[in-house]
């Protein structure tokens, strides 16, 4: 998988539309007692300098941060960097990663990755890692390609399915067979369009040249793609890593295989886990069953620095038409990007990413009040803010949706924000605002939490960056505030240096061309003839067979796959942890609370019932949850009421919920699910922010409609290329029950007709009245439950001011439930409304921990 789709997946879901945000749960200590991860214990068991399994302590530091102590080793014999994270949590991390920094666009690093995934010298078997998806209890497998590396990570919560699962991936990557057939089957190969039939025409087949060409059909993936290779045009970045499809069939098995030997070494590697399990265990076999057969090497993959312009560039580049933009008249994309700083100086790579947010982040931000408020354009450009994936870093900022003739306009504005930002400075009020953010961000917990550094480690680690530093975001803080308070124009200093003085700057332009796909087809076309021109008879005989003999390899009987290693019974444990929750009635409204180790936060969640709003009103609903927190409330504009969300919370947010029941496919119960979280000296006033948009929400804007309208649209067709097997499949199931006809409103083709028909209207005053009556109809206690995380220490001022919030909206509920029956699912209207009261509740009190 590409590895910026899946950090793309990652932000998605991470709040996806139909559902909430998991809440952290309770983690039992597996040491036997709290400060078993405490900086002493680590390294009374790891002092600097020991040597075990070939590897030797650099480095141990406790980082208060994680609730971790972090071990960074590295091995004699080959020079392979591990580091550990000693946390108490049971989701345990494998990770190794190797820096694969392409010479052309062949997709060389992309096939690998496949490649290794269909066999190895231990565990010769088809497709090892999907064959163990049911011999383990794994909460992730997968594998990435970067621009320049290649990671394969796993995570479980079982002790022997961790080790099962690293003697699996140790061995793919160290050891695969990597196979012609392979090769043929996920790379590319010639083969005739039906495969037993010689009269049929020979085409281009392969799993990633089939991939490839449907991510460059992708307008953002490919504007993004352009943009690095033009910023970047002296190296590796200049080339496409995952593979050009008019590239890919230059690369050869031979080729392939070389550059596994060059590139998958353990001198060019590096190891990272993650959890609770024990250090030594994993160090034994990483050293057993790969390192020790490995001699040192230098590795040939250091990416040299970007040679610096002397003066700015454009560049222009065509795409094809977007069929879902409300005006196929302003299909024009353009962009203003700054190539910065190395991604290893960590702290000028944290004041980059505070600018960045600063210029970019909501509604007070200059270049969203400069680019998008006056709707030139439908929303910001692809790849829009700070870009730390490349060796050397990379800001842009622009519009998309524009017409051609307002591309001067743009970049006009674009220098002109530049340079008020430099006159004016930033408010100290939004400074405060965005660090409040990043200290908030390493707080919150998730559970895939180790997973989640890893990714955020990977890119400048590749690089040679020390990732203990990087884990140490307090110092690096504690750092960047003294600079602000010994020079008020710290920032305005790094805006003249990296933006108005700046002469690596290009301006890259993307315009629809008619011609585009029949371009594409003709290259394509042009190639094949030019492949099927070198083949003798022997050679397009070879094609047949191979065709056959690949065709019956994927057909084959199921392998014999004894030979994986497998969890017995015996294994797993045969005890459910359950989360301790309490449930009570706070103002006549159901609050189901959790007392859990929340690193000092509190998380808010809560559920208004829809069941009752009018089918005329329903398919606005995703929508209205989009902007009803956007738009201001009472006398607060917009703007103040997003500084204020920002200094007091990790954001506000509302989606919509669609709950089966798991027992009857025709009931379901609808809503819209709440979440925020915050630190819990703000909990008043994030309650209060709620209370304020229960009581007062601001939907008379018609300017600042139209401006989310956009984003919305935007934001929701930009992820139709990448999950429009998701949208099919939403769409073939709509006609099957009366939840899945309102998924394919909700979430479906139909919510993207409806936005693009709302983006085309002239006046919005119908849709404004409309809103209206979908706030004034939900926003009330009435059909209100909530659910609410604290730790035990700040349990009882949260319910006080739960107490406080509630009895300041709207609403007169009739009371809790009973407990038995603390949730109702329903059929649609259309089915009369047949109710079903259960034991289930949208926050079950027996959640199994995970």
């Amino acid at each position: 998988m590409n590895y910026l789709r899946f950090l793309r997946l990652v932000r998605d879901k991470g709040l996806s539309r139909t559902s909430c945000p998991p809440l952290p749960r309770r983690r039992q200590l597996s040491h036997g007692s709290p400060t078993a991860f405490s900086l002493k214990a680590v390294e009374d068991e790891y002092p600097v300098g020991r040597k075990l399994h070939g590897f030797t302590v650099r480095t141990v530091v406790q980082v208060p941060e994680l609730s971790s102590t972090a071990v960074h080793l590295s091995h004699d014999g080959t020079g392979a960097s591990h580091l550990h994270i000693a946390r108490d949590d049971r989701n345990n991390v494998f990770c190794v990663g190797l820096r694969t920094t392409p010479s052309d666009s062949t997709g060389v690093p992309h096939i690998l990755e496949h490649t290794t995934l269909c066999g190895s010298a231990k565990y010769p078997c088809r497709d090892p890692f999907f064959k163990m998806l049911n011999r383990s209890l794994a909460t992730f497998m997968n594998a990435f390609t970067a621009s320049d590396f290649t990671m394969y990570p796993f995570s479980t919560q079982n002790v022997k399915d961790f080790r099962n699962l690293l003697l699996v991936y140790l061995d793919a990557v160290f050891y695969p067979r990597l196979r012609q057939l392979d090769f043929l089957q996920e790379g590319w190969r010639l083969e005739h369009a039906v495969v037993d039939d010689r009269k049929s025409p020979v085409v281009f087949k392969g799993v990633v040249f089939n991939e490839m060409k449907g991510a460059l059909a992708d307008r953002d993936r490919l504007f993004a793609q352009h943009l690095q290779s033009h910023v970047l045009p002296s190296h590796t970045y200049s080339h496409i890593s995952g593979g050009d499809p008019l590239q890919i069939p230059d690369l050869t098995w031979q080729q392939l295989r070389r550059f596994h030997s060059t590139h998958y070494h353990p001198s060019n590697a590096w190891f990272y886990t993650y959890g609770d399990f024990a250090l030594d265990d994993h160090l034994k076999t990483i050293d057993e069953e790969i390192l020790k057969r490995f001699d040192r090497i230098e590795p040939k993959t250091f990416v040299p620095d970007e040679v610096r312009w002397h003066f700015p560039r454009e560049a222009r580049v065509t795409c094809r038409p977007d069929p879902l933009v409300p005006n196929p008249d302003k299909q024009t994309t353009v962009a203003v990007a700054y190539l910065l700083e190395n991604i290893t100086n960590m702290p000028e790579c944290l004041t980059l990413h505070v600018l960045s947010s600063l210029l970019v982040e909501g509604p007070n931000a200059p270049f969203y009040r400069s680019l998008l408020e006056p709707n030139i354009g439908s929303g910001f450009s692809p790849a829009t803010g700070y870009n730390n994936q490349t060796k050397e870093s990379i800001f842009s900022v622009g519009l998309q949706g524009i017409d051609c003739e307002d591309v001067g306009e743009v970049v006009a504005l674009i220098d002109k924000t530049i340079d008020d930002v430099i006159r004016d400075g930033f408010p100290k009020e939004r400074i405060e605002a965005v660090l409040h953010g990043i200290e908030l961000s390493f707080k919150h917990e998730t559970s895939n939490f180790g997973l989640g550094i890893i990714m955020g480690l990977a890119a400048a680690w590749n690089h040679g960056a020390d990732p203990i530093g990087m884990l140490q975001i307090n110092r690096q803080l504690g750092d960047f505030k003294e600079q602000l308070r010994r020079n008020p124009q710290f920032l305005t200093e790094k805006m003249k240096r990296y933006f108005r003085d700046n002469r690596h700057r290009l301006v890259l332009t993307m315009t629809p061309a008619e011609e585009f796909d029949a371009d594409a087809k003709t290259a394509e076309d042009r190639l094949l003839q030019h492949k099927l021109s070198e083949l003798g008879e022997s050679d397009r005989e070879n094609v047949y067979r191979q065709g056959l003999e690949l065709n019956e390899k994927q057909n084959e009987p199921e392998e014999d796959v004894s030979l994986l290693p497998t969890l017995t019974l015996s294994d797993i444990e045969r005890t459910v942890t359950f989360t301790d929750l309490e449930h009570a009635t706070i103002g006549g409204v159901r609050v189901q609370s959790s007392m859990q180790p929340t690193n000092g936060l509190i998380h808010f969640r809560g559920v208004i019932d829809c069941r009752d709003l009018s089918s005329k009103l329903k398919p606005l609903l995703p929508l209205f949850s989009q902007v009803v927190t956007k738009m201001g409330a009472g006398d607060v504009n917009y703007r103040r009421l997003a500084q204020r969300i920002e200094s007091k919370t990790g954001g506000i947010s509302m989606s919509t919920l669609i709950a089966e029941d798991p027992t009857h496919p025709d009931l379901f119960e609808e809503g819209l699910c709440l979440y925020s979280h915050c630190l819990e000296k703000n909990s008043e006033e994030m309650l209060a922010l709620w209370a304020e948009l229960f009581n007062g929400a601001n939907l008379s804007d018609v300017g600042r409609l139209r401006t989310l309208v956009s984003d919305v649209l935007v934001e929701t067709a930009s992820g139709l290329p990448d999950s429009g097997h998701s949208y099919a499949m939403t769409r073939a199931a709509s006609t099957l029950s009366p939840s899945s006809a309102l998924k394919e409103k909700f979430q479906g083709l139909e919510q993207i007709k409806t936005l693009k028909r709302l983006a085309k209207m002239d006046k919005l005053d119908i849709l404004v009245e409309q809103l209206q009556q979908i706030a004034q109809s939900l926003m009330t206690k009435d059909n209100l439950r909530i659910s609410v995380n604290a730790t035990d220490r700040y349990m009882p001022k949260v319910r006080e001011h739960l107490s406080g919030f509630l009895s300041s909206i709207r609403g007169n509920p009739a009371g809790s439930a009973p407990k038995t029956q603390v949730s109702i699912f329903y059929r649609s209207e259309i089915l009369r409304c047949r109710r079903l009261q259960t034991a289930l509740f949208v926050f079950d009190s027996r959640t199994r921990r995970s």
